[in-house]
């Protein structure tokens, strides 16, 4: 079964209101929405409550207390995005984090800050802002990370982690979504003394450096409870790591090369077991110890290559785990359910997802009640239920027109956010918001 108090994701500082929405996978960082009064399918289109104008970004909003946090970016005069996304060369521009209104989309304020980015895919930032009460965290895709005012967005502490830590920019940029637990914010942003950091959250004092490496990759941190210990699960692309959140001391650190540094979906705790899936190696499942804070391996990837795969080598998507089955998309576009115990593939649908197989296809995975809405990369928003039976549609509508490409396909990459009955989700070109009351 999914995570409960006992298995417990610690954020002691984060609202918890189920109307809000305010880092990434939401209050409690698992990808449930808890609110009641959705609608049950579709009527044509929702209703647009707002939309605003706003540039790239492959970031999701969050929302709280009556307000919407989205970063962009905003090229320089005559700059313009390379035809081939994998190009780094110097692009002169601007990162911006953007406060709307939550009711209507006024901009409240705006924090703007000069960026060259020198990254591939190099659209916007990355990262879903972390809102923890009167402050908002936010990474961005060159390292700038910041720590404003919620009301009025003055700046209350910055770092740069490339300037201050040495950090080499990673190929896609800086992706891990900030975690704010207690009194501390975690990020992975270090390098060869440490990729992961903790900070005063107030103050931005450095607090402790953990599990030096020359490489992040792109996973958000996670703190689960097992063993006894509350453990911060980071998993980058040497190895899948337990620490304690408070020190940095390791736990436990399970070798695990994966290929092009693309460590990326959130890993999923159920019971006892700890998931992770990448697009090259696949996944790896973890039997974490009841009594002490170790862990041995379940089982691995099977499947030969991405092309041939047998359970779930995920590009970007966080997998949902309910009942004792895992599901996701795997590297082609292919929906998929497994056994949670094994790893066996029970069945798999294009539908969710794309009209036929495609290389990095995607689709983002949200809860609520008995059913599931999932946002796909074409733009469309579905109702459905997923059980070890197969992928049963009820609804769906199409929300917000994709803006980038990849692989010869339109897309977007956006994770939405769910909050007071409604959805709001962004492109490169505007951030909307549509009501799902019922």
């Amino acid at each position: 079964m999914q995570i409960t108090a006992a298995l417990l994701l610690s954020f002691s500082s984060i609202s918890i209101l189920a109307s809000e929405w305010p880092q990434w996978l939401g209050p409690q960082r698992d990808g449930i929405w808890r609110e009641d009064g959705i609608v049950e399918k579709f009527d044509g289109t929702p209703k647009l409550k707002w939309k605003v104008n706003v540039g790239g970004g492959y970031s999701g909003p969050a929302v709280a207390d009556g307000r919407v946090f989205v970063t962009d970016r905003q090229l320089a005069k005559g700059v313009t995005n390379p035809a081939n996304k994998f190009t780094r060369g110097r692009l002169a521009g601007s990162e911006r984090i953007l406060c709307l209104q939550e009711s209507d989309g006024k901009l409240l304020w705006k924090h703007e800050y000069d960026c060259p980015y020198e990254l591939s895919y190099p659209a916007g930032p990355r990262c879903t802002p972390t809102v923890d009460g009167e402050r908002v965290y936010v990474l961005g895709a060159m390292g700038d990370l910041f720590c404003l005012s919620a009301a009025d967005g003055k700046v209350i502490w910055q770092r740069n982690f490339e300037k201050e830590f040495g950090t080499k920019v990673p190929i896609w940029g800086f992706a891990a979504h900030p975690l704010v637990d207690g009194k501390k914010l975690i990020c992975l942003g270090g390098g060869e003394k440490g990729t992961t950091i903790a900070f005063d959250k107030h103050t931005g004092k450095l607090l402790w450096r953990a599990l030096p490496g020359p490489d992040l990759g792109y996973c958000p941190p996670m703190i689960y409870e097992a063993g006894g210990k509350r453990q911060l699960i980071i998993w980058h692309p040497r190895a899948l790591n337990s620490i304690d959140p408070e020190t940095g001391k390791v736990f436990w650190s399970e070798p695990f090369r994966v290929r092009a540094g693309l460590t990326i979906p959130t890993p999923r705790l159920d019971d006892d077991l700890l998931f992770v899936t990448s697009f090259y190696n696949g996944p790896l499942m973890m039997r974490l110890d009841k009594a002490a804070p170790e862990a041995s391996v379940a089982w691995r990837a099977t499947g030969r290559s991405e092309r041939n795969t047998e359970q779930l080598h995920a590009i970007m998507c966080t997998p949902f785990i309910e009942g004792g089955y895992i599901y996701g998309v795997c590297s082609y576009g292919q929906f998929r359910c497994l056994k949670v115990d094994t790893g066996e593939r029970v069945w798999e649908s294009f539908a969710p997802v794309t009209k036929k197989s495609g290389r990095w296809a995607n689709a983002f995975i949200v809860k609520n009640g008995n059913r599931f809405f999932i946002h796909n990369e074409a733009g469309d928003l579905i109702i459905a239920k997923l059980s070890p039976k197969g992928y049963e549609e009820i609804s769906r509508t199409r929300l917000i027109e994709p803006t980038n490409t990849a692989q010869g396909r339109q897309i977007v990459w956006s994770h939405p956010a769910f909050a007071n009955k409604s959805i709001y989700l962004r492109n490169d070109r505007e951030v909307r918001c549509y009501s799902l009351a019922e």
